[in-house]
């Protein structure tokens, strides 16, 4: 803590410089300070609809989910 008190301006620089720094407290790691990442505000639906895609989940998922459904731990 004393170090980022004294060195603000300095850690400040090295986050934006894409550094990690890990903040401590007598040695104990409290928390990390992380380069804010960049988002954009605006997507297109075409590009909403390629990114959706590829992180969906798998086809028959739903399937299996659905024959699991109401079934207790001791069932299965």
């Amino acid at each position: 803590m004393r170090d980022l008190r004294n060195r603000t301006s300095q850690v400040i620089d090295a986050v934006r410089a894409g550094e990690r720094v890990v903040l401590t407290v007598h040695g104990e790691a409290i928390a990390d300070i992380v380069p804010h990442a960049q988002r954009s505000r605006w997507v297109s639906g075409d590009l909403l609809r390629r990114e959706l895609a590829d992180w969906a989940a798998d086809p028959g998922l739903r399937e299996d989910l659905d024959e699991l459904a109401g079934q207790t731990l001791v069932e299965l």
